[in-house]
Formats: C-alpha cells, structure tokens, sequence
C-alpha cells in the first residue's frame, strides 16, 4: 500500500509539468478490453504555455511571390510580334523577288522589240522613195517610228533595270531582316522586349519606303535633282550630346566592353576616311552617270520623233530624198541611243552607286552611334563590332589600324589618298 500511494504521488507531480497536447494530436480510439478503464484529469497551470499556441499560423509572416505570368505573357506576345514580322519579311522577299524577275524581263524585251520597232521603220523609209507603193512605206514607216519614239519615252520614264536593280536589293534586305528575326526569335521569350518589336516595324516601314513594290503611283523618282545615298534603315533618335568616356592611352579593353582609345582613333580614321573619299567617289560617279542618262532618255525620243516626221515627206518632190535620208539616219540613231542606255543598263548602274553609297552612309552612321554613346557598356561590344566593320570594308583587323593617324586633325581631307573600302 505504501508502493502504491507514492507511486500515485510520482504520476500527479510529473503530470503537473507536461504541457496539454489534446489540442495538437488526436485522442487514439479507446481500445476495449477486460481490464478496467482507468480515468485521470490533468491539469496544467495557467502560466505554462501548451503547444496549441504555437500552432496558430502567422499568415502576415508570408510573403507570397508576385506572380511571373504578366511578364510571362507579355513575352510570348512579343515573341509571337516578331515571328509575324519575320514571316511577313519572309513574304515580301519572295514578292520581291518575284517582281525584280519580272521587271528584268520587261528591261531585255522592250530593249529588244523598241529597236526592231525603229529598224523596220529605217528600213521602210529607205525603200519607200523606189518602191512602186511609196505611200504604204511611207505611212508604215512613220507609224512605227512614232510607236518606238512613244514606247521609248515610256521606258525611259520607268527605266526597268532600274527597278530591277531595287527589287535586287530589296530581296537582299529583306532577307536580312528575317534572319536577324529568326535569330532574336531562338533566344526565347525572356529575351525579347517591346522595344525589339518597335526596332522590327521601324526596318520594315523604312524598307517598304526604300524600295516600294507598286510602279504607280510610289515609284522611286529616277532622275533625281540631287543625288543621295540610298537609305532603308531608320532614322536613330537623336540623344542628348555628351563627352564620351576617356580611357587613357593603356585602357583596358576587358573592362570596357572591348573598347580602348586606340579603337576609337582607328573608327574616328576609318569615319573621316569614309565621309571624304568613299562616299563622295560614289555620288560623284552618280552624278556622272545620271547626267549621261538623262540626256540619253532624252535623245533616244527626240531622234525616233524627227525620224517619224522625216517619213511624211518622203516622196514629196525634190525634199523626198532628204526626208527619205533624214528618217533613216534618225531611226538608226534611236536604236544606238536605245541600245546604249537600255543595253548598258544605266538605270541599275545608277542605282547600284546609290545603294554603294548608302552602304557607306549606314557604316558612318553605325560608327557615330558607337561612339557617341557615353557608357561604354551599353555600346556594341568593341572587338565584335570592329570585326564587323573590317568584314564591311573588306579588310582584316590588323588593316584597321593603318587608320589611326587619319583621326588626327592636322591631317587635310586632301591629303587622304586611300579608300577606307576594298570590297568595293
């Protein structure tokens, strides 16, 4: 007996110090048996905190993560942009394409039908003063002269290839543009931002203005008052002018994005070169060769005009051998006038000056963008862009460097002898 009530003593004490867990974990079922069921109360005291305080859940505690799916969306909306831009610059280099083989073949067959045009008709009014039926030859031969001077001011006014050559270069580009589009596209979503698809319409809008695909109206003037690079990129915005970063004569290229001062010098040489030799050697061959076509599209009418007039006089009397003469000799200098300016295709070499030109204009304009950038880290980085612009000028980067002291101001533009250029 005495066992027994210190054991129950021994149970009440250490009760007494165990905190209550009915509220954290479930009462077990009660197992019937023979034996008697014993009951007993616990009690805690009230200064002793039980467990089922700490299990209340702070929810204030959590932060809950703002969900990604708006970026996300906004992404795939990008990405789906520019994949429709590609495929529409996919679709307009076919078109191009396309219509570029059509106009270079109205280039070869009005060439070739305009000059048989005109030397039947010299031929008719050569025989028409000894043929029995002078009038028929006669009127046939005016009828054709005035046809070919008719179809050669048409031509002249269009100059297919001209177009041809626009429709050339427009297949190029736009090419181009759908590779850099399918590029941008591989990198994924997280990459692609709005501002990559406004930099996308933008090429295309100044792509669709520097090549139109319609004839008329929106053709491209092809006897221009002044002569200017061709353009088919966007304008940049202008930014606020501010003194690029100084990097000393031993800067570092690997902490600045792969520009030293050495690099700048060599762009700023290959820029001035560029501005006074390159460009300007074009345009000035282009003001040369569309001058000459000018007065070619001029005379090759004129010449088939006076032919056909000539023809009415043939067999009038004593002014019927001169006219019969006049109509021969006009006609067979259309067709050389024709044949030199259509079969010279002046109208794609004018174009191919200009799109020389603009070549050149858009390495001016990428360089000046580089370098006008103050933060060397949001420019191109220096050794891939340098690369680029020898792959442009057809020169290796060790050649790049020859233009160093072309930066220097006491050298005169007159001085430079050597193009920037050898692919071209």
């Amino acid at each position: 007996m005495a066992a027994l009530h210190a054991q129950r003593l021994f149970l009440a004490q250490s009760s007494s110090f165990l905190p209550s867990t009915s509220a954290a974990w479930p009462r077990p079922r009660p197992r019937r048996s023979g034996a008697a069921t014993c009951r007993a109360a616990l009690h805690v005291p009230s200064s002793i905190h039980t467990a089922q305080d700490s299990l209340s859940l702070k929810l204030d505690w959590i932060d809950v993560p703002a969900s990604p799916s708006a970026d996300v969306d906004g992404g795939s909306v990008s990405v789906e942009k520019l994949r429709a831009i590609a495929d529409a610059a996919a679709d307009r280099a076919e078109m191009h394409d396309i219509i570029g083989r059509q106009r270079d073949n109205w280039n070869h067959l009005l060439l070739h039908s305009t000059n048989s045009l005109t030397l039947a008709a010299s031929v008719m009014a050569a025989l028409a003063p000894a043929a029995p039926g002078v009038v028929a030859l006669k009127a046939s031969a005016g009828v054709l002269l005035a046809s070919a001077a008719v179809t050669m001011a048409a031509v002249n006014k269009i100059q297919p290839s001209q177009l041809a050559e626009e429709q050339r270069n427009a297949t190029r580009l736009w090419r181009e543009l759908e590779r850099d589009l399918r590029a941008a596209l591989a990198l994924g979503a997280p990459t692609t931002t709005n501002d990559d698809v406004q930099e996308a319409m933008d090429r295309v809008l100044a792509l669709d203005a520097a090549y139109p695909l319609p004839l008329l109206p929106g053709m491209l003037e092809k006897f221009p008052k002044a002569v200017e690079p061709a353009r088919w990129w966007p304008r940049r915005r202008a930014a606020q002018p501010k003194k690029s970063r100084s990097f000393g004569r031993r800067g570092s290229a690997s902490g600045n994005n792969g520009w030293t001062q050495d690099l700048e010098e060599e762009m700023r040489g290959i820029l001035r070169v560029i501005k006074a030799k390159d460009e300007q050697e074009f345009l000035t061959v282009g003001k040369l060769v569309l001058n000459l076509n000018r007065g070619l599209a001029v005379a090759g009418p004129a010449l088939a005009g006076t032919a056909a007039l000539a023809s009415v006089f043939i067999g009038s009397g004593e002014a019927g051998a001169w006219a019969s003469g006049a109509a021969v000799f006009g006609g067979a200098l259309a067709a050389a006038v024709n044949t030199m300016e259509h079969g010279g295709q002046m109208g794609m070499l004018f174009e191919l000056l200009r799109n020389c030109a603009g070549f050149y204009r858009k390495i001016q304009e990428d360089i000046e963008a580089n370098l006008g950038e103050p933060d060397v880290k949001r420019r191109e980085g220096g050794e891939v862009f340098a690369t680029k612009v020898a792959l442009k000028l057809g020169r290796s980067l060790s050649d790049l460097k020859q233009f160093r002291k072309m930066a220097s101001p006491s050298i005169r533009d007159g001085d430079i002898q050597e193009f920037a250029g050898k692919l071209f």
